[in-house]
């Protein structure tokens, strides 16, 4: 009889000895789950936050640019004539409103981002193969030479395409330049950086004083048509020419990206970059050609249109990195963004007067090119 309250003991004094062990071991196990660190929150990259702002802002105003100027038409007003016309709701507008948004307006926001994506682009590819973030589409005097075939059509009464002379012989000249200042700056198979550059600047020279030579000849009207030309505007566009810029836009801009990996090995050095397998001479040939495409089209239908190619491609690489996976084609859009608001402002600002695009690129381009330049001085500690 003695042995059972024993045994009861020990039976209740093991189960509460394990109890408490278990509640314990619990204890401790939820005590070390509370002190491990949560993850940490998931983030988006900042070249996708980038491009998707930089994609609602294009949208944004490729609307306002559609809707806004002399004949107003609402925002709801626009996207209703768009479905209408995708088949996909909407109503149609009155007949001249219809006709102000498809046939003046439309155009024109097309034509800007055509043309502003291609110079956006043409400028990443050119800071890509030199190296170099201040350089641009005019160093090597595509623009110059462009604006070379314009002039002298509109001076010498040139009239044999009809509507297309102008534009044709900009863009013939623009890429024959390019061919010239790669012919004269090739040696012994090979094409230096710096004398290509100086090549560029001893043709930029001679284009501008074949250009001086044209006003000279010209008459009043054609120094105010070669003045208005040069100083860049989209206040021509229509769709022939639309569609005229488009095929050279597209085909540059669906084959640049394609180089952004050999652009990030470049990047690393000439040298580097051929021990990793890049043939650096041809890559620099067919960039070259990609940017005579772009920039000569662009050129071709909008005049010369400074900065757009400088400043978009050094403000991404400032928010972004350096790598060109993400610079060419968020130049593209940036590019086209700038473009279409720089447009909007030009017909608004000074209504019913229209202020040159090229003007307005120039006065905020400007400002930004000087304070590069001191920049990159003080990064440098000084020119060598």
């Amino acid at each position: 009889m003695t042995a059972l309250p024993g045994t009861d003991a020990g039976t209740s004094t093991g189960t509460g000895a394990g109890t408490s062990t278990g509640a314990g071991a619990h204890s401790g196990a939820d005590r070390g789950a509370d002190a491990a660190p949560s993850p940490p929150p998931r983030r988006f990259p900042r070249t996708t936050l980038l491009t998707t702002g930089l994609t609602l802002a294009l949208l944004a105003g490729c609307l306002l640019s559609a809707g806004l100027g002399a004949y107003r038409i609402p925002l709801g007003d626009v996207l209703g004539s768009l479905l209408h016309h995708l088949h996909l709701g909407g109503a149609e507008l009155d007949r001249v409103g219809e006709s102000v948004l498809w046939n003046v307006r439309l155009p024109r926001v097309v034509l800007a981002l055509l043309v502003g994506s291609s110079l956006g682009c043409a400028g990443a590819l050119m800071q890509g193969v030199f190296g170099n973030p201040l350089a641009e589409p005019g160093v090597i005097g595509i623009s110059s030479g462009a604006a070379v075939g314009a002039v002298g059509a509109i001076a010498l009464g040139l009239g044999f395409l009809g509507m297309w002379t102008v534009p044709a012989c900009a863009f013939a000249t623009g890429l024959l330049t390019v061919l010239i200042v790669y012919a004269l700056s090739r040696s012994g198979g090979r094409t230096e950086v710096v004398t290509l550059i100086l090549t560029g600047i001893a043709v930029n020279a001679f284009a501008g004083a074949l250009i001086g030579l044209f006003l000279f000849s010209a008459d009043n009207a054609q120094v105010s048509q070669i003045t208005f030309w040069q100083l860049g505007s989209l206040s021509g566009a229509v769709w022939p020419k639309v569609l005229a810029v488009l095929p050279c836009a597209v085909a540059g801009l669906a084959v640049a990206p394609f180089y952004a990996r050999k652009l990030d090995l470049l990047a690393l050095g000439e040298r580097p970059a051929r021990h990793l397998g890049v043939d650096v001479e041809r890559l620099r040939v067919v960039l070259i050609l990609v940017v005579a495409l772009l920039t000569a089209a662009a050129v071709a239908v909008a005049g010369v249109i400074t900065f757009v190619g400088l400043l978009v491609p050094h403000l991404l690489r400032m928010a972004a990195g350096p790598g060109h996976r993400f610079l060419i084609p968020g130049s593209a859009l940036g590019g086209a963004l700038v473009l279409v608001v720089a447009d909007l402002a030009a017909r608004t600002v000074a209504q019913p007067a229209e202020l040159p695009l090229g003007v307005l690129t120039a006065l905020f381009g400007s400002p930004f090119f000087f304070w590069l330049l001191r920049r990159t001085r003080r990064k440098q500690g000084g020119w060598a």
